[in-house]
């Protein structure tokens, strides 16, 4: 018959090794993909949230009060000091081309929206470097060593309580 420490060990020792595979394999190829580099800005009654793709950007704007999305809008992107405007999508998004889109490092991006009689300026930045992922990488075998660290911390914890429960036996029984 197991002893109950021996059970205990038989059911974490996989399940730490799980875990620590179930964290790899999190951490590795899905983590190693790039986020998409996004820039959001807001006046007082529109949001645009835009997002890169390559050499695409894909723009949302929105209306705060209601979260409507605003259509028929002349959209302009003033991206690197070059005006691009925006051409309108099915689905009610905006999108323009420009190779300004694959340099990297942080620009000033300024949406331009026409409608109606007063047009909106809406600011942000766009951090294409951030969304290379370099920095995720360390951080992910950092959390993976972490969850090594501590299933071998409740591991060596739950031994040494059988141990204890052991010699307690051991003087009960003598």
């Amino acid at each position: 018959m197991l002893s109950q420490a021996a059970r205990l060990q038989s059911f974490l020792l996989p399940a730490a090794a799980g875990a620590a595979w179930a964290v790899g394999a999190l951490a590795g190829p899905a983590a190693a993909a790039p986020g998409l580099p996004r820039v959001e800005a807001r006046s007082a009654d529109l949001l645009a949230v835009a997002v890169v793709h390559d050499d695409k950007m894909s723009i949302h704007v929105s209306r705060l009060i209601d979260n409507a999305p605003v259509r028929d809008a002349a959209i302009t992107v003033v991206l690197r000091g070059t005006a691009h405007s925006a051409t309108a999508e099915t689905d009610g998004s905006y999108s323009l081309q420009s190779k300004d889109l694959m340099l990297p490092g942080a620009a000033a991006v300024e949406i331009q929206i026409a409608q109606g009689a007063e047009p909106e300026r809406l600011k942000g930045t766009l951090d294409i470097a951030s969304a290379a992922g370099q920095a995720d990488d360390k951080n992910n075998a950092r959390q993976l060593w972490w969850w090594v660290l501590n299933f071998a911390v409740c591991f060596g914890v739950l031994w040494l309580i059988s141990r204890r429960r052991k010699a307690a036996k051991l003087e009960a029984d003598s």
